[in-house]
């Protein structure tokens, strides 16, 4: 699909393309209990196992034993900034530009991060897009690294969005601006960029900021690069929760299932090499532990369906 030019039909309303259309995942629930994610899937399942294969490479997913801010005690954690390096950067852009892309498309006809698209497709999504925000914003710290790329991603596919992020405090020289970049101004639509939520602690605080400062703009939709499908205060969803109290959407590379059936495929090649070979294969070491490690877990926290 990567050296294959897609083409949107005009006559689509959802979006669709006529290319050879991906194989659009759905997420399976887990130990039973576990509904699927609330975030919406917008890329096919080589899609996210691709940014998972990225993530691993690049150290932000890591496996073990991590105490999360919650207090919960996690068999994985995303750490963002472990991105270090431009390359890194650049193709971290990529995969966030296709899931801003792919969010405004049919989910038959998601595409891979290395898609390209023709000039007719380009002008259709971008227009779909900019139909839906105005700009992208970043909030500090680790956010703000993450609209960028995204913003430089969408304008190299012809879509100039503004970009903007916050200070965690005020200056007391200079400017003082609380919120940097583009200033957004009433009935602007806002596009939260994220790495991972878990109680919608940025969103909130993003729209509590919005509030303060007296400016009327919208926060239209919240992408992260993981979904991890726990639930919020209640027993639902906690980015289901979001959406229920601040009318978002929110759309996600990867989730927490996706992880499973990664680190299953991991532990399957490896036992097949083994089997092979005589020797430990490669890959993800402890995968098989990692995901039913990661199974308990969401049997303890995830949502409830």
């Amino acid at each position: 699909m990567a050296d294959k030019a897609s083409r949107l039909s005009s006559d689509d309303p959802v979006g669709h393309f006529d290319n050879e259309p991906s194989d659009n995942f759905d997420a399976k629930p887990v130990g039973g209990a576990i509904s699927g994610p609330s975030s919406k899937s917008t890329g096919s399942s080589a899609l996210s196992a691709l940014f998972l294969d990225f993530m691993v490479a690049s150290g932000a997913l890591l496996f073990g034993d991590f105490t999360l801010k919650s207090g919960r005690k996690s068999p994985y954690f995303i750490n963002t900034g472990e991105y270090k390096t431009g390359a890194q950067l650049a193709r971290l852009g990529d995969f966030y530009g296709k899931l801003i892309q792919n969010s405004v498309r049919s989910p038959e006809s998601a595409g891979d991060v290395d898609e390209k698209l023709d000039d007719e497709a380009k002008a259709l999504v971008n227009g779909r897009i900019r139909a839906k925000y105005d700009l992208l914003y970043g909030p500090a710290y680790k956010g703000i690294p993450l609209a960028t790329v995204a913003a430089s991603r969408l304008a190299a596919d012809g879509l100039d969005l503004y970009v903007s992020y916050n200070r965690k405090e005020r200056k007391d020289h200079g400017e003082g601006d609380l919120i940097m970049g583009y200033k957004p101004k009433d009935g602007d639509r806002i596009a939260i960029i994220e790495d991972v939520t878990t109680a919608g602690t940025s969103i909130r605080e993003t729209a509590a900021l919005l509030e303060d400062l007296g400016i009327g703009a919208k926060i239209a939709a919240l992408y992260i690069s993981v979904d991890r499908m726990e639930r919020g205060s209640g027993g639902g969803s906690a980015i289901a929760q979001l959406r229920e109290e601040l009318g978002v959407e929110v759309y996600a590379i990867a989730t927490a299932q996706n992880i499973i059936e990664y680190l299953d495929a991991q532990a399957a090649r490896a036992n097949q090499a083994a089997q092979a070979s005589g020797a430990s294969g490669s890959g993800i070491p402890g995968a098989a532990g990692y995901a039913a490690a990661m199974r308990k877990y969401l049997d303890e926290y995830g949502a409830i369906g």
